[in-house]
């Protein structure tokens, strides 16, 4: 009877290591898919053309200049448009 439990015992611990040690590797694993993904995902961002915004209507319509000023602010802040790039499209809207 104890070479029974013993060899019992011994497969419990051995199936127990291989559930940890299989646990450990796909955690990994998907952090490694993790980075990966954030990586390309910044690749494409920074691969697509930034999209322009709207014209500025013809008149002094100060509210809708406003209104570009925030969207473009966004698309910075999301890390769209570089700094250079905010500037650029800042200086069209203003006009200057």
């Amino acid at each position: 009877m104890p070479g029974l439990l013993r060899g019992v015992a011994r497969t419990a611990v051995v199936a127990g290591t291989a559930t940890a040690v299989s646990n450990r590797v796909s955690r990994r694993q998907a952090g490694r898919w993790a980075q990966q993904d954030d990586g390309q995902q910044q690749q494409y961002q920074q691969q697509a053309p930034a999209p322009e915004p709207a014209q500025a209507p013809a008149g002094d319509d100060m509210s809708a200049k406003i209104e570009q000023l925030k969207q473009l602010g966004d698309l910075k802040t999301q890390g769209v448009l570089t700094d250079e790039e905010f500037e650029t499209q800042k200086r069209r809207i203003l006009g200057s």
